[in-house]
């Protein structure tokens, strides 16, 4: 997608600070951080929902989840995380790709993940 901010993340377009790559994902430093450690995990391949996700694209992401379990004590999440899916604007989605939230590093609150937290 031209105009998606991770898209262009992940062609190298834009500049981040990327913690883990590999052929199917990248994790990243969010830039408003909702907790001590705050990561994103995004798919290289461009989807919004889980709805328009291919068989194919649903094996992927069951990839990049085990990936982020083997990777969370070197992410500083040896303690524990919240992981986060936004899906739509009722969600808050403010990014039309799909990516996961990591959070930690910190004792977290009961509670949901809104905009005003």
């Amino acid at each position: 997608m031209d105009n998606c901010i991770f898209c262009k993340i992940i062609k190298g377009e834009i500049p981040s600070k990327k913690f883990y790559e590999d052929d199917l994902m990248i994790i990243i430093a969010d830039v408003n951080p909702r907790a001590k450690k705050h990561y994103l995990a995004i798919p290289k391949k461009h989807y919004k929902y889980f709805s328009e996700m291919t068989v194919g694209d649903a094996a992927n992401l069951a990839k990049c989840i085990s990936k982020i379990a083997e990777l969370a004590p070197s992410l500083g999440l040896e303690n524990g995380y919240r992981v986060i899916v936004n899906q739509g604007d009722d969600a808050v989605q403010t990014v039309p790709h799909l990516h996961i939230h990591l959070l930690g590093g910190q004792k977290l609150g009961i509670g949901g993940f809104t905009v005003d937290e």
